[in-house]
């Protein structure tokens, strides 16, 4: 079927803040044969659609199509509709949001986005039965305004079921007068596509673990959020601080909730989402970038005496707590509620265990926000910002591919961030976005995205295809950052090492000219290896010399090779120095030694943001120190992640602040998570050199007594179990005969199995030894 370019909306006027506009709904009946039937519809809702057929909801997942700058690209889905298709009459029904085509708020200037419009629907559809065959587009459909009275992706939905017609998408149906035809709206400038991410989906659904009355904390905006008022007020303003009731989920995690009521007709429940308490009472001040009652929160008003279910459609929150008002306390029981976890429906490809419990909670904590940021894309946080972090994602990519099937829905994502790229070649530090997000918040700790998702891809899946897509961008990107050097070739031009422990002094923080020559420097590697992968040789030679200049110069500007020592002398540029092969092989050894004086220094504990907490376990642990690193994440005292969850903390924190301090952010971010990676790489022993060769090296961490680790490649599972034994360790390797799987063990390590501690192909996929 081709594209229909043909979009029609129910009015031209669309909702902000200070005036709500009710959503659309959309339907068609037709009449088909006795016989066979079939039929398909190719359908594009901005920004959101829910499509039903017969009554029944067929949407392939939640925010369905996608969220995209449709200036740049317009998502389509394709339904085989032959399944639900009955002789007789057929209605086909759609209901509309604002999704990405109508953000509101002032931040990140949504609000002034040039495609910002009202919600628009464009299809094709063929029905055929009995060998008579028809042909529609949405300008066949007749609409009217429908239920939902304001929806938002970041702030909620607000729904009236009195204002929702019994049947308005089932046969039988009469419209009435307020029923009409769709009228023309603007084609989207942007490049229709069908959407190739994974769907999002209810991953979970938790039951409440505590029900009280209780309180709102008090919320303020931040600034800027009033200048997009412009002096107006807001029809909804905040719930009422005293008499609702809490309800705890026992996870912080990101989705909606099903709300199952029998109520009273008009009665109003308002549902408030947050993650965290402030002296037991809800607190969702560090959601302060929209209004007061527009900052996740849901409104349903109940349509009659029946038994009803809400599921807010449109969008989705980051909770673990929600303050509901409105209900009686009869109502306010364990089955009024659910936690619907949601995320991108992908592949789970990964798993850690060991015998120390608050490691596993680290992990586990962390995988939670994997999770719980990914919707079609990487996010920053699914409570208070929901947007495509460039910097975010690349730092996260290696531990995310480990255990989730991340691959697809990036290289969709790439598509938009090929497109995202100005004529410069710079690219803005979230994606999608209107404008904004190129004077601040990128630079080359996050433009790096644009080579690291490729390189991971091909690494760990053997694809090269994303590279060959996305080749012409990473070279405009070079061009542009080379002519981003000063006088000393040095480069410094964006956000550096971000998050850094306690929000450091300057002291110990890395410079951002080091910072970013440094990750410049390993994108012409990862360059190199990808365009001499796929035969470009020119780019791959353009990226070597590119790469040797950016070296020579960092070498110049920042070591002091008397002391081998980065000159900021903290720890992430000394371990970022050493793990991307700043230093010189033979200097190595004593740059390791300086970095460990540095970590002494700071009292054994970590001291760097998340550029450096993505390399500082490795190194240690590469040179002999994983006990080290082992003790410095899981210790139970400030700073380590072990205090986040000594804390209580049940997703991981966007940044490592000491007692309160860190509540003012996000509580759930995934940029921390490389211990993810580094648990499956040390105590679980794979390494993943690429997808057909893996090293198994595991790091019998001396205070467990067991841990096993798995990853599935393309060609099947690897995995590590070991335990101890008394003195001796049981080691269990399995790794398929298509993939080359070589064992290394550390040296004091006597092998007492007479097999040779190497698998080669087609020798079976297991090894068994014993170890003292």
């Amino acid at each position: 079927m081709d594209f229909s370019n043909r979009f029609v909306s129910e009015c031209r006027e669309y909702s902000s803040y200070v005036q709500h506009v009710k959503a659309p709904v959309f339907r068609k009946s037709f009449v088909l044969k006795e016989g066979s039937q079939s039929g398909e519809i190719l359908i594009c809702g901005l920004g959101f659609y829910d499509l039903f057929i017969n009554g029944e909801k067929i949407t392939k997942g939640y925010l369905a199509p996608y969220i995209s700058n449709t200036d740049h690209i317009v998502y389509y889905d394709h339904y085989d509709l032959t399944p639900w298709l009955k002789a007789g009459e057929n209605v086909i029904g759609v209901m509309l949001g604002d999704g990405f085509q109508n953000s509101k708020t002032r931040v990140w200037d949504f609000m002034d986005n040039v495609f910002n419009s009202a919600p628009k629907l464009a299809l094709s559809m063929k029905v055929e039965s009995d060998g008579e065959k028809q042909e529609f587009d949405a300008m066949d459909f007749s609409c009217k305004k429908g239920p939902i009275f304001f929806n938002d992706l970041r702030s909620g939905v607000f729904f009236d079921k009195r204002e929702e017609e019994k049947g308005w998408d089932q046969p039988g149906f009469q419209e009435d007068e307020n029923w009409h035809k769709p009228i023309l709206a603007d084609r989207p400038r942007g490049k229709a596509k069908l959407c190739e991410a994974e769907p999002i989906a209810v991953v979970e659904e938790r039951k409440p673990v505590k029900i009280w009355k209780g309180a709102l904390a008090d919320y303020t905006p931040r600034g800027d959020v009033p200048e997009g008022l412009c002096g107006q007020t807001t029809p909804e303003s905040g719930l009422e601080k005293e008499g609702g009731y809490i309800y705890d989920f026992g996870e912080n995690n990101a989705g909606i909730f099903r709300l199952k009521i029998k109520g009273h007709k008009g009665q109003r429940i308002d549902i408030q989402c947050g993650e965290l308490l402030e002296n037991g009472a809800l607190s969702y001040q560090n959601i302060y970038f929209y209004p007061d009652g527009y900052s996740q929160r849901d409104i349903y008003i109940v349509g009659s005496k029946e038994e009803e279910v809400f599921e807010p459609m449109f969008t989705y929150h980051g909770y673990r707590y929600l303050y509901v008002t409105g209900i009686e306390e009869e109502q306010a029981t364990e089955d009024l509620f659910t936690y619907l976890v949601m995320s991108s429906d992908l592949e789970n490809r990964g798993s850690f265990e060991c015998s120390d419990k608050l490691a596993n909670e680290i992990y586990h904590i962390a995988r939670v926000s994997d999770r719980a940021n990914f919707y079609y894309f990487p996010t920053d946080c699914p409570h208070r910002e929901k947007n495509g972090w460039t910097g975010d994602a690349q730092i996260s990519a290696e531990h995310m591919i480990l255990t989730m099937g991340a691959e697809k829905s990036w290289k969709e994502w790439l598509n938009n961030i090929r497109l995202a790229q100005d004529p410069m070649g710079r690219i803005p530090g979230i994606i999608p976005t209107g404008d904004w997000g190129f004077a601040w918040g990128n630079g080359p700790a996050w433009d790096k995205v644009l080579f690291e998702l490729p390189y991971i891809i091909y690494k760990y899946r053997g694809d090269t295809e994303p590279i060959k897509e996305n080749a012409h961008a990473m070279m405009s990107y070079l061009e542009y950052v080379s002519r981003q050097r000063d006088e000393n070739g040095i480069i410094a031009i964006g956000l550096g090492d971000w998050v850094p422990v306690d929000r450091a002094a300057d002291d110990y923080v890395s410079p951002l000219g080091f910072t970013d020559t440094v990750m410049v420097y390993l994108m012409c590697r990862e360059a190199e290896v990808m365009f001499d992968k796929t035969g470009l040789s020119l780019n791959r030679d353009y990226a070597v010399q590119f790469g040797r200049e950016l070296r020579e110069a960092i070498r110049n500007q920042y070591l002091d090779l008397n002391r081998m020592l980065v000159k900021s002398s903290c720890q992430t540029a000394q371990a970022l120095a050493i793990y991307y092969d700043i230093f010189d092989t033979g200097e190595k050894p004593e740059a390791f030694r300086r970095l460990m004086e540095i970590i002494h220094r700071d009292g054994d504990k970590m001291n760097c943001g998340f550029l450096g907490l993505r390399v500082m376990f490795h190194v240690l642990s590469d040179y002999g120190e994983a006990e080290l690193a082992y003790r410095m994440i899981t210790g139970p005292s400030y700073p380590s992640y072990g205090y986040f969850v000594e804390a209580g903390e049940t997703s991981m924190p966007e940044t490592i602040m000491s007692d309160m301090k860190y509540r003012n952010a996000s509580l759930n971010h995934h940029f921390l998570c490389d211990v993810v990676q580094w648990y499956m790489k040390y105590p679980g022993g794979i390494h993943v050199e690429n997808s057909k060769k893996v090293l198994i090296r595991p790091t019998f961490i001396s205070s467990l007594t067991y841990a096993k680790a798995s990853h599935q490649l393309p060609d099947g599972e690897v995995s590590v179990y070991w335990k101890r034994e008394g003195e001796r360790i049981y080691l269990e390797v399995k790794c398929p005969d298509t993939v080359s799987c070589e064992l290394m063990l550390d040296q004091d390590l006597m092998i007492e199995d007479s097999k040779k501690p190497y698998l080669e192909k087609g020798q079976g996929c297991w090894y068994l030894a014993s170890c003292r």
